[in-house]
């Protein structure tokens, strides 16, 4: 069996129902955005919705994904870095908990973290603090880093340091190992488009929802989907409620998607990218690891937020070792 390390941002996702918008005029946060704050804002905020009550993850795309993975039964690492502090000490103590090998580092800012404020009609403000995450740098990525790992899952929110992906890519190809990159955002595409389609020929898989595949190549799905397997070895267009298209080579698949109804797409894409590689890890062919996707996005869906119950888990498993 296969060995999969992941590299992101590592940001906590702290969660927190109020009463009124009384927290989102004080700090000037308006309703239904989503706002980056400074270091300062992002205690005192964090302050107050631990009074109010909240709820705690760990997240960051590339997480989700490795957290998915280590559930369905695959050895794991995730690289990211964190602040010296009790969020920091929270999120390596949740990787521990979910068997993923921390490796993660620590710095000079406090931990990353997306707080999300539900007013009374459900409406979410995001106050994001990237902190120490957004310290990783081409420095912490050593060679030896890949040793224990056949597999590299890598998220494009990290293209704010050009050179710490380039460097990334780079190592775990002379490494020989496979490179998996999930696109992450249509605007983190349009603002950063050559250099990604540089990095992209380091990959071997590419995953992309239909915005983001339209932002790196201009043309719907299909046709995306061709240019981009034109540049890798695996090209996945997700497009929502239609399901998947994956291509290899000159096969082209298209997945139905889970029939059920959504109530939360948060990291939909994250769980497909699970299930997609630990089938892969498997030896699964691809159409088969693109159910095993289908799948794992099918079950967050149904819940609010990107952690499933250990019940869920268990179905999920059960479900995806009959395919």
């Amino acid at each position: 069996m296969k060995s999969i390390l992941g590299m992101g941002n590592a940001l906590v996702d702290i969660l927190a129902v109020t009463k009124d918008d009384t927290l989102l005029e004080k700090y000037k946060l308006p309703k239904g955005s989503m706002q980056h704050v400074d270091e300062q804002t992002a205690n005192s905020v964090y302050e107050e919705l631990k009074h109010i009550g909240s709820s705690v993850v760990t997240g960051g795309s590339a997480a989700n994904t490795i957290a998915g993975i280590s559930q369905l039964g695959l050895k794991t690492g995730f690289l990211g870095k964190v602040g010296n502090d009790e969020l920091g000490d929270f999120y390596e103590n949740d990787l521990k908990s979910l068997n993923i090998k921390s490796l993660l580092l620590r710095g000079l800012k406090g931990t990353g973290r997306a707080m999300v404020v539900i007013s009374p009609d459900s409406e979410r403000t995001f106050a994001v603090y990237l902190g120490s995450a957004i310290e990783l740098s081409s420095k912490d990525i050593h060679p030896t880093v890949f040793d224990d790992y056949d597999y590299f899952h890598i998220e494009g929110y990290l293209i704010q340091d050009h050179n710490l992906i380039e460097t990334a890519v780079k190592t775990a190809n002379l490494k020989n190992k496979l490179i998996s990159l999930d696109l992450a955002s249509y605007n983190v595409v349009a603002e950063n488009l050559d250099f990604l389609r540089n990095i992209v020929q380091y990959a071997n898989i590419v995953f992309a929802n239909e915005e983001e595949a339209k932002s790196f190549t201009g043309k719907d799905a299909e046709e995306a989907l061709d240019i981009i397997a034109e540049m890798c070895d695996i090209a996945v267009v997700k497009v929502g409620a239609k399901g998947s298209l994956v291509k290899q080579g000159g096969n082209v698949y298209k997945i139905a998607a889970t029939d059920c109804k959504p109530i939360d797409l948060t990291g939909a894409g994250d769980l497909y990218a699970s299930g997609f590689l630990y089938g892969l890890s498997l030896g699964k062919d691809i159409e088969t690891c693109a159910k095993m996707g289908t799948i794992c996005a099918g079950e967050i869906i149904k819940v609010i937020g990107t952690k499933l119950s250990a019940d869920s888990w268990n179905n999920l498993r059960e479900q995806v070792a009959k395919l």
